[in-house]
Formats: C-alpha cells, structure tokens, sequence
C-alpha cells in the first residue's frame, strides 16, 4: 500500500481492512498498467524519444514502480516488508518530483527562451532520486515497523513520527503542487499576453496559429489538479489522524487510498496520451489493420493521423525548441 494509505487502516475491523485491500489492490492496477503502457510506447516508438517525451518517461516508470509496490504486500516481518514499504515512499515521492521537473521545463522554455534544458537531464536526475532517497532515509527515524494484514507498513501513531512523515512526503508533495500551479498560471498568462497582443496589431495569422496552441496550453494549467486530486483526500485522512490517531473514517479512508493509488493512471493519461503517442499509435494501426475493415469505422485511421499530424508542433510547442537540437 502507499506511504499515505498504510496507516489508514490502523483502527479499522478485519471486513474494512479487506476492502481497503480490494480498493487499493484495484487502483494501483490501473494504474499499472497505465504507466506501463507509456512505458511501452517510449520503448517500442523511436520518434517518441525526445526530451520533451523522456521526462514523461521517466515519470512513468516511476509511477509503475510506485503502483507495483503499492500493490505487493508481506505480511512477514523483515527485511522485504521494510523494502516494500520503503520502496514505495521512494517512488511515489519521485513521481510528483518529477512532474515538476516538466513544469520547469516548459517555463525555461516558454517564459525564459531558454534553449538548454536537454543539458540540465543529469540535473533533473540529481534532484528526483537524490530527493527522494534522502527522503525515504529521513522517513525511518522515529518509525516502527510492522504490517496489517497483508501490507508492509511504517506505523506512525506517534506524534514524532506523524511530523516525520509530513515533513518527508507531504512536504514536498504539496511543494510540488504549488510550483506547478504557480509555474503553469506563468507561461498561460504569458500566452494570453501574447495572443491579445497578436490581435490588438489585427494579426489574424497569428491569432489563428496560437488558437491550437492556447489549447493545449489551457489544459496543461489542470495538470497540477492531478497531484491535488489524487492526495487531497489523503492529506485530509493523515491530518485527521493526527488530532484524532484513535478514531478511523472508514469512508474517508477508502477515498484515501483509491485516489492515491489512482496517480499513476491520472498521469499517464494527462502526461502521455498526448497527440504525438496517438499518432505513433495510429501509424502503427495503419500498417497491420485491414483494409477491407477501414470502411466500417466511423473515420479512417490515416484521417485522424492527419488531424493529429496537425496539431503535433501545438502539443509540443512550449518544448519544441530542445527537441530541434
């Protein structure tokens, strides 16, 4: 289970903790199999492997790990119910680190002008894992060990190691959330200056390239509500427990742990199912799909990659300057 979800269960009865297991067991999967997927695509599509993709490749794999020991649980003690649970704080905090590491990106990009992101890749690195480990290391102090049930948990029931673990997870996690927040309502409101600029001068040509452009754009400015969806219910449950550690909410909990699991597919959506992985996708489907079968779909599969072709440069087009190089 999570670092957040494993302490949800703490005062809960045996037939709650069952369905708790079944929830996050369920969630995690999906999840899985989503990061897993944009994982694959990287791997198996060579026009992905860009920088502007690779950065979401790396939070993929991230989110897989994450998901697959949030799903794996030791109800023995010893060395591998401390490496599940450990493993577990180390990818999920890397996985939200590493979405700041696109926001940033994006704003060196747009807002700066800077070229030189691809050269800060070890960087990125240096801050994900480094972030993380020192972290996951500062996690153990103050914390006893233990399992409920089938999941490898660090329990936390006592004051010093409730501080510890918000100070370790929930402290850069909601740093996260508002640099992304702050870092995206930048480079939208430099693209809005832009186009009402590009109008106010009656450059309509401008106006009707930057249109796709905004739009993609604008939905980047919701990829911060993905990390505040998927732990605002958990951040409300870890608090909760904090005032009251003898009193569980069953309900409270399930949301805790299925919208914490659920990260891993909420971001391999958002993040990776851009039009570049569909187009990759719908090449692909045009090489090995029928041709007697086209004619029965509603669009051909050459039709929407050409739809999608056009709007390739607007998805990428806050990173398009490194992928150039």
């Amino acid at each position: 289970m999570s670092a957040t979800s494993q302490v949800a269960a703490g005062a809960l009865s045996a037939h709650d903790r069952q369905i708790l297991t079944a929830v996050n067991a369920g969630a995690a999967s999906l999840s899985f199999v989503g990061s897993s997927f944009i994982v694959l695509c990287y791997v198996l599509f060579k026009e992905l492997r860009k920088f502007s993709f690779k950065l979401v490749f790396y939070l993929a794999i991230s989110d897989m790990l994450c998901s697959f020991f949030t799903m794996v649980g030791d109800p023995s003690k010893g060395f591998f119910c401390y490496a599940q649970g450990y493993s577990t704080h180390f990818f999920c905090v890397a996985s939200f680190l590493w979405t700041t590491t696109i926001a940033f990106t994006l704003h060196r990009t747009v807002v700066r002008h800077k070229t030189d992101v691809e050269d800060l890749e070890a960087i990125f690195h240096l801050y994900v894992w480094g972030t993380s480990l020192v972290m996951t290391v500062i996690r153990s102090f103050g914390n006893n060990h233990g399992h409920l049930g089938a999941w490898c948990s660090t329990q936390t029931s006592t004051g010093k190691a409730s501080v510890v673990h918000f100070i370790t997870f929930y402290l850069p996690l909601w740093g996260a959330i508002l640099y992304n927040g702050f870092t995206y309502f930048q480079v939208i409101r430099m693209l809005n200056n832009a186009t009402r600029m590009a109008v106010g001068m009656s450059d309509r040509g401008y106006h009707t390239e930057a249109r796709p452009d905004m739009k993609v754009l604008n939905r980047w400015g919701y990829y911060p509500l993905i990390l505040i969806g998927s732990w605002a219910f958990a951040t409300i449950n870890r608090i909760h427990d904090f005032i009251e550690p003898g009193h569980k909410i069953f309900w409270l909990s399930v949301l805790d742990v299925g919208t914490a699991s659920l990260m891993g597919l909420f971001n391999s959506i958002a993040y990776g199912l851009n039009s570049s992985v569909r187009r990759a996708i719908y090449e692909r489907l045009d090489l090995f799909w029928p041709d007697k079968l086209r004619r029965w779909l509603p669009y051909s599969s050459k039709y929407r990659n050409q739809q999608q072709q056009q709007h390739q440069e607007s998805e990428l087009v806050a990173l398009k300057s490194q992928d150039q190089q």
